[in-house]
């Protein structure tokens, strides 16, 4: 029985089934983790959902793509130049696929591997106690009449940083952008959304969320995708970067929890 965190597939399944067979896996015995971004940009958007949602031992967070389908699915959103989801949309199962889809968290902690697992990251204001509960924020309001509201003012940079007096959907906005979307931020967890680069040309003033000095889950084991400029690297022995740019030519990478070996296909780190 082994655990495997799988990064950001954004619809390549051809690549995900590669990487299972290099791993072994088997649905009987193993569990797969995926730290969001299951759709877009790659060619098998639908069939991707499909597999992912019909695993039999899974765990999945939401990433900005997900969050990106609800919202075009439920008619708040345009289709943007690059997308690959109107697969899904015109799918005869369809309902079902979304209906699945905005019943996942935005954020999963296992006890038994003392594991954190969000798509972007983690506001430093917050311990990991207080990102579970503002997650349940974002999720009941995902599976409430009201979604397609939430949805249409999911959208936008402000508040760039937490407040606890923040109310409705400015709150709900800044703790789905931390989780979903950040890169970098200061010191005081002002983020900076607009910076899609590397470290090396990190905005002045501001660094990768994971690097702030103060962040109150140092120590947390955690493990997030979103990064592709990343290339997997974090430099830090608590954080683990899995989206390595399967969309961009990269590999698409597996951390098995169990140990803590790294695979990928194509094949790029030694295994």
């Amino acid at each position: 029985m082994s655990t495997y965190a799988i990064g950001d597939v954004q619809g390549c399944l051809d690549e995900l089934e590669q990487l299972l067979e290099v791993v072994e896996f088997s649905e009987q015995r193993d569990t797969l983790w995926f730290v969001g971004d299951l759709v877009n940009r790659g060619p098998k958007s639908l069939e991707t959902l499909r597999f992912i949602k019909a695993l039999p031992n899974k765990r999945v967070v939401l990433g900005n793509h997900d969050l990106h389908l609800l919202a075009v699915f439920y008619g708040v959103k345009d289709l943007y130049a690059d997308d690959t989801i109107q697969s899904i949309l015109a799918a005869p199962d369809a309902v079902e696929l979304i209906d699945w889809l905005r019943q996942q968290p935005l954020i999963h902690y296992d006890p038994f591997f003392d594991i954190l697992m969000v798509h972007a990251g983690v506001a430093p204001q917050w311990t990991r106690e207080q990102s579970l509960v503002l997650a349940k924020e974002v999720s009941y309001a995902l599976l409430g009449s009201n979604i397609k509201t939430f949805l249409k003012e999911m959208y936008g940079n402000e508040p760039d940083t937490w407040d606890d007096q923040l109310m409705g959907f400015p709150r709900l906005r800044v703790i789905t952008n931390y989780l979903t979307r950040m890169r970098f931020c200061n010191e005081q967890g002002h983020l900076e959304l607009t910076c899609k680069h590397s470290p090396l040309d990190c905005p002045k003033g501001f660094m990768p969320w994971f690097n702030v000095l103060g962040r109150k889950t140092i120590g947390q084991k955690t493990i997030f995708g979103h990064w592709s400029a990343l290339q997997g690297q974090t430099h830090r022995s608590d954080v683990f970067a899995l989206d390595t740019g399967i969309v961009w030519g990269g590999p698409l990478t597996a951390l098995r929890l169990d140990d803590f070996q790294l695979f990928q296909f194509p094949k790029r780190v030694s295994a």
